[in-house]
Parts: C-alpha cells; sequence; structure tokens
C-alpha cells in the first residue's frame, strides 16, 4: 500500500498576502481559492511539478503562524532556483553545503546533489528550505 503525503496545512496571519507570496512571488499554483464562511477560508496551493500541496487560510488549522519551519523544496538546479527567488524579490539565504561542520557557504565547484541548501521564510517566518537532488541513491 502506497502512503503518500498530499497536503501541508501552513499557518498565516494574512490569506491574502500569503497567497499573494506563494502565488505570485514564489509561482505555486492556485488548486482552488474556497471561501466557505466567515469563520473557514481555505486556499490550496501546489509549487510547479510536486506531489504535495499547501493549504493556507482561515479556520484550517490550530498552529501560530510562523511556528511551522523544516518544510522543504527540492530542485535538480540549486543556484537556477537561488536566482529565481533572488529575481522575485525573496529574501534567500546564500547557498550552503551541508558537511560535518554544519552548513557552510558553498564556493564555485562544490559538490550540490544532496548537500546543498538555500533558505528563506514565508511573510508569517514559516521557514523553507530548497535542496538540490540530482540524483538519487
Amino acid at each position: 500500500m502506497n502512503w503518500t503525503l498530499e497536503v501541508v496545512v501552513v499557518p498565516v496571519t494574512d490569506v491574502a498576502r500569503a497567497k499573494e507570496f506563494y502565488a505570485e512571488t514564489l509561482g505555486f499554483n492556485v488548486d482552488h481559492d474556497t471561501f466557505v464562511s466567515e469563520e473557514m477560508h481555505v486556499i490550496q496551493l501546489t509549487p510547479p511539478g510536486s506531489g504535495c500541496s499547501i493549504v493556507i487560510g482561515k479556520g484550517v488549522g490550530v498552529m501560530e503562524p510562523g511556528s511551522l519551519q523544516g518544510l522543504q523544496l527540492v530542485v535538480n538546479d540549486l543556484r537556477a532556483a537561488h536566482k529565481q527567488l533572488t529575481e522575485r524579490g525573496v529574501e534567500v539565504s546564500e547557498i550552503r553545503v551541508a558537511g560535518p561542520n554544519g552548513f557552510e557557504p558553498a564556493v564555485e565547484g562544490d559538490e550540490l546533489n544532496n548537500a546543498g541548501f538555500c533558505f528563506f521564510t514565508d511573510p508569517d517566518g514559516n521557514g523553507w528550505a530548497v535542496q538540490q537532488i540530482t540524483a538519487r541513491p
């Protein structure tokens, strides 16, 4: 039996601001934007190429906005992804390489497959990592 992770709820304070960040700034696809009532508004967004979506909204979770940390996106070209995020106005960390001493700044020629990362937060402080995976063991 397959068990697939399909949706992660991301807690936000301002639904419109979060939708703009994820859809317009990051380029996530808006799967649906459903206003149920004054107490419930659900927006599902999916990163391009992903099998897992995020849900933002009102009345959809109990976590405090900004409390979700460690969400991870995977790309096959971290340098191109970093450039795209920067061009879209996202405050993103420098590219770092995971190694025995933790995360260190990447230098030209570093192998990024499975070890290269950059990090950013959404407007509420929810933390995201972007990792390069070009080959899986």
